[in-house]
């Protein structure tokens, strides 16, 4: 059988066995009790007497009705659970001369990821004496974070970490994690302008 974690949490009522306690209540009047006294108090109530910060000096107790006190307590907890969101960490590697191909690759992957709200650690590795093109890791870096202004946000500029030069990127949270709307593109259309008509003078002479 399974064991009920968080009722074990609290010590009530003959389980309680300091001398005194800070009571607390919705119709009891608050102060230091002797804990025979607080338990006559919720004894009285119909309620149990319920310990909530043992660590306190004195410890504190509430008069309440420990079923519905656990109910509110696993309640809050289940809230809290749900609006803790686990944050993914998708890396994405590069060389510092990585070529068109590997790069819209990469950078068609990391708009995937953007989207489904992950977030996207980019990097280029130096090894050995390539270190000596880090400033063109940085345009790199900063040329993909650009690439990508409509699905994410820069969050950490590109900073040089040992052999590693990175960037750090988060989504950009607009409706289901839909991208940004683009400007649209407006072509412009050019129109040659008609010829003048010949006037009545210019039609005798080419008569």
């Amino acid at each position: 059988m399974k064991k009920d974690n968080l009722k074990d949490q609290y010590r009530i009522n003959e389980r309680i066995r300091v001398r005194e306690v800070r009571l607390a209540g919705d119709d009891v009047e608050p102060g230091v009790y002797s804990t025979s006294e607080a338990l006559r108090i919720a004894q009285d109530q119909g309620l149990d007497l319920v310990e909530i910060s043992p660590n306190a000096a004195p410890p504190v107790c509430r008069v309440t009705d420990f079923q519905k006190f656990l109910y509110q307590q696993k309640k809050r907890q289940k809230e809290q659970k749900a609006k803790s969101v686990k944050v993914v960490v998708k890396e994405i590697r590069f060389g510092p001369q990585t070529d068109d191909h590997d790069y819209n690759f990469k950078l068609k992957h990391a708009k995937s990821f953007l989207e489904e709200g992950a977030k996207v650690k980019a990097y280029v590795f130096f090894k050995g004496r390539s270190i000596l093109f880090k400033e063109q890791g940085e345009v790199l870096l900063l040329r993909f974070a650009n690439d990508l202004e409509d699905y994410g946000k820069v969050e950490q500029l590109p900073v040089l970490e040992g052999k590693q030069m990175i960037i750090m990127l988060s989504p950009k949270k607009i409706g289901a994690n839909a991208p940004a709307p683009t400007k649209p593109q407006v072509k412009k259309v050019i129109t040659k302008p008609k010829p003048a008509e010949p006037t009545s003078e210019e039609k005798k002479e080419d008569e």
